[in-house]
């Protein structure tokens, strides 16, 4: 796609999931699988089918190895997409902290301000960050309910 992100941001860039090489997806889903299944001890299907029909922010390290990574659902993109959604928000251990995650955020909220202008984002979050995702404007709307043995609530960031 080529919008691509600097400045304050975890530097990366929007790609289609057909535009991803072998290895990009390779190690796409070795990240998720290492954070999301190994490192929280959650066995679930992580890939899920949704990954082709969603656009991926991908953030590279020097070397090209990606170190943080999120998905979008884009109204009117794809047809399974009837919202705005930011979902499986990664990033590698060795890049946690300095603000990084705050960065990948922005610049996933960016992205979906350009792709779907006036819709409100909506996320599934993990219950121990919710005060995370509120201060990035996400406010709270379900009650927690357990998905994969993890406390989860949905929010949303207003359009």
């Amino acid at each position: 796609m080529g919008m691509t992100s600097k400045d304050d941001r975890f530097d990366g860039r929007w790609w289609r999931f057909d535009e991803l090489t072998g290895r990009q997806v390779h190690d796409l889903l070795k990240l998720r699988q290492d954070i999301f299944v190994v490192e929280q001890n959650c066995a679930f299907p992580e890939i899920d089918g949704q990954d082709p029909v969603t656009l991926h922010y991908l953030v590279e390290d020097a070397a090209g190895r990606i170190v943080g990574a999120l998905r979008a659902f884009v109204p009117g993109e794809r047809e399974s997409a009837s919202e705005a959604r930011i979902g499986r928000v990664v990033i590698d251990a060795g890049h946690r902290g300095g603000g990084n995650g705050r960065k990948l955020m922005r610049s996933g909220i960016e992205g979906l301000r350009h792709l779907a202008p006036g819709h409100p984002i909506q996320l599934s979050a993990q219950a121990h960050l919710e005060s995370f995702y509120a201060s990035l404007g996400f406010e709270r709307c379900s009650e927690d309910y357990l998905e994969d043995g993890i406390p989860h609530l949905d929010m949303v960031l207003a359009g």
